[in-house]
Formats: structure tokens, sequence, C-alpha cells
């Protein structure tokens, strides 16, 4: 989700952003092979409900300390969390956090900054239990590969990986290694994604029919900046079409729907509009000569998915980051009773009062709030955050490790709401054609139930 850097000092060169576009384009290969891998085999045992070894001072190792990871740091650091090492290839960055750190209380961390890969000397420390990664998109897998075999937990940012292999290596590794790795998807903690959930296990919502998520958000500017996710971020957009940030939409939908938890996501199509808004977006404000005009942007404006549960459930998945819109995950759940849709938030039950207008949600929170809110709310209202839903993220993260309690979220998940990336790829490479989703849980989707957020 953030950058490894948003030191604008070492921002790439042409030559470097070719490289990492050759990357991307090497990544994105459709595999023909891993489309089929519905199960794929493995002697490990599953990580499903496996809990954390009890540590009541959870030891915190973290990888990127830009802009998402300073911000990570200080929710951790808010909630006595220990920070022993800190990774960037920025200095200045590893040093700010330091300070952070000191001021916090703490002893001063042993800072890793002597390039890209210094990142594999702090995973190799054996006084770390967990280690947060909060670097640009295509580290994430090499980081929490290096950081499971290495006996630690990985906590990465969205989305988890890009590629299927990718995906399936990072599920392979969390059983053998039996280290868990969890991707930090904080809208799964929002208030209104709490609440809804508790309104649908108790069945307010009647049975489940369908739901729509999506990640609509202009970061036009940010794309362009000469700084942060603008030295990474629009080089996705010069390799491939199809849905690049899945998961925030996502994952609070499929937790509705109890995906990897007595249904699972089976097949998906998707659809792209032409891509126009980057293009119009750099005729408007970038001087001619700069290298960002030799930049071709091929990823469609809207991208369009519908997936298809093994249930019959559907769920509807945007997204658009190119354009001017106001800021929307939709997250919409309906049932044989009534719907939710946010943005803003409303509700409709069967037989409410105003014939066929939407009510709102106020009458509903006292009975329903998340119990985490309930205990927690007030001070993550106050911590900022996305209106807090980080905090509570980190608070139950942290919960979970002091108490030995297995990851409301784990890699099944994570994989799960990641494979859309590549699965939209694949199916607009095919005309829009449906594509099996894999089975990362390997069959043992229905033999649990709801997450325990």
């Amino acid at each position: 989700m953030t950058d490894f850097s948003t030191d604008p000092s070492i921002a790439p060169s042409r030559r470097e952003f070719i490289r990492l576009g050759a990357m991307l384009t090497a990544a994105s290969q459709l595999s023909n092979s891993a489309l089929a891998d519905d199960v794929h085999p493995s002697p490990s045992r599953s990580m499903i409900n496996t809990p954390f070894a009890t540590t009541k001072d959870p030891r915190i190792g973290f990888i990127g300390v830009g802009g998402r990871g300073t911000d990570l740091l200080g929710w951790f650091l808010a909630q006595n969390a220990q920070v022993v090492a800190i990774c960037d290839i920025a200095p200045g960055k590893a040093e700010h956090a330091s300070q952070l750190i000191v001021k916090a209380g703490q002893k001063a961390p042993q800072l890793y900054t002597k390039g890209p890969h210094d990142y594999q000397s702090l995973v190799a420390r054996n006084d770390l239990d967990l280690v947060v990664i909060a670097t640009p998109w295509n580290w994430h897998t090499p980081m929490a590969l290096s950081a499971m075999e290495n006996g630690k937990h990985a906590a990465v940012e969205v989305p988890l990986a890009y590629t299927m292999e990718d995906l399936w290596k990072l599920v392979d590794t969390s059983e053998s290694t039996r280290r868990h790795c969890i991707m930090l998807e904080e809208c799964c903690y929002g208030y209104n994604e709490t609440l809804v959930l508790n309104l649908v296990r108790k069945g307010i919502l009647g049975h489940l029919l369908y739901g729509e998520a999506a990640y609509l958000h202009d970061l036009r500017e940010e794309m362009f900046s000469a700084q942060g996710e603008g030295l990474w971020r629009r080089a996705f957009h010069t390799q491939s079409n199809g849905n690049l940030y899945p998961t925030h939409g996502l994952g609070p939908v499929a937790n509705y729907m109890s995906i990897n938890r007595g249904d699972r996501f089976d097949y998906m199509v998707s659809m792209s509009t032409p891509a126009l808004g980057l293009a119009a977006y750099r005729e408007a404000h970038t001087p001619k000569g700069d290298p960002k005009w030799n930049e071709k942007y091929v990823t469609g404006d809207m991208n369009t998915s519908l997936i298809k549960t093994a249930s019959g459930l559907t769920v509807t998945l945007k997204f658009d980051t190119s354009n001017p819109h106001p800021y929307d995950r939709i997250n919409m759940i309906g049932g044989t009773k009534g719907v939710f849709a946010d943005y803003p938030p409303r509700i409709y039950i069967d037989g409410q009062p105003g014939k066929e207008d939407w009510g709102p949600i106020d009458e509903y929170k006292k009975e329903h709030e998340s119990h985490l809110w309930a205990k927690e709310g007030e001070m993550a209202r106050t911590s900022g955050g996305h209106g807090g839903m980080d905090f509570i993220m980190i608070y139950r993260l942290l919960q979970c490790l002091r108490e030995g309690l297995p990851p409301d979220m784990d890699v099944y998940d994570g994989a799960t709401w990641s494979a859309p990336t590549f699965l939209s790829k694949a199916s607009l490479a095919q005309g829009s054609a449906p594509v099996k989703f894999p089975d990362f849980t390997r069959g043992l989707w229905n033999k649990r139930t709801g997450c325990s957020i």
C-alpha cells in the first residue's frame, strides 16, 4: 500500500522506472497452469485456526517506514508494542522512525539502511516475533517469504501479492514454516463494516444474496507526484489491464459472505473501460519533455468484475483510481430481508417505516456494535487512521499475539482477496471469459465458520 521510501532525493531514474516496468510485465504474464491450480497439492498442514504462540510482549520489526509504514508504527507504539528494528532504503526515514520510538519511551531500534536487500539482515535476527511490511507491492512477496523462512510471522500491507505463483508461495511457506502471513486489511475493522458483520450474523438481512465492493479513489495527483507512491505506483498502470487493488472493498464483503468459512469464491469475469484518465491528467499537469510522456497507460480506468460463489451468491467488484470520483468502497450487502449500503451508510429492512426509503443505521448501533469498537472505539477515533479502523486492526493483531489466539484473517484470506488482480487480467485477456478461483484452503473452506472479528 505504501512506498519503501518517500524521499524525493532517491527518485528512480527513467532507466530504473523502465526496469521496474519490465519486472511487472514478467510478473503479470498469464499462466494456464496457475489458472488450473484449483487445488494446489502440499504435504503441509493447514494454518486454519492455528493460534499464535502466546507472546506477552511481542517484538516487532518494520520494513518500510515511508508514509504508511510510519503511520502503522505510530499505532503499534500507541499500544505499547516493542519495536526493535527498522529497515528502509532511505536512512532519513529510518532515523525519523527511530526518533518516534525513542520518544515513545523505548530503546533506539537497530537500523538497516544498506540498500534494498538489507531487510534480509533484519529478518535474520533472533529477537523478532513479527515483521511488518509496508513497501511497494512488488516487494511484498520476497520480504514476507524471507520473514517466515527465518521464523517470524509476517504482517503485510495490501495487496498480499500480484501473481498466482507468489500467492501460492506465500500459502505454501506459511504452512511449511508454521508462521502466519497476515494481510493488513484495515477496512475489515471499520465501524460500519464490523457493525454490518454483526447484522449479517444475527440474520437481520436474511439469507444473503449479493454484495458490491469497490476501490474508487482519485489518486491522479498522488500517482504523478515526485515522492511517495508517485515513485512507483504509476508504473503498474503501464503494464497490465485489470483490477490492481481489490482488497479494501472485497475483504469486508467476503467476511459478510463467510468466504473460506462455509462458502468460497468460485469464478469471476472481468471487463474494463478504455484507459484515458491518466493520459488526460498528464496532458493537463505535466510539462512537455518530462519522461512521463513516454509512458503508455493500459489499465482500464474502470474495471468491473463479477464473482460467483460456490453457494450461488454474487459480488460486483469495481476499481478506478484514474478519474475524478468521491472516495467510495460501496460496501453493499443484500439478502432476503433487507440491504445495507455505505457512502453514505444506510439500510433498508423489509417492513421498516418510510415505505421504500432508506433508513439510518443509528438505531442498530447500540445493540449490534462490535465488541472491539465498544471497548476501544474512543481511543480509535482520536488516533486517526481512516476513522479509527487502523487502530482497531493493530489492537486486535496485538491482542491475538499477546493472548495466543488465531488471527482473524489468515494467509488464505489474504491470498483469496488479492487473487482478483491476477484473475481480472486473465479474464480480460480471454475476452472477459470466466476464470476459476483457486482454492487456497485446499478443500477446507467448508470446515469452519465465521471470522472472529
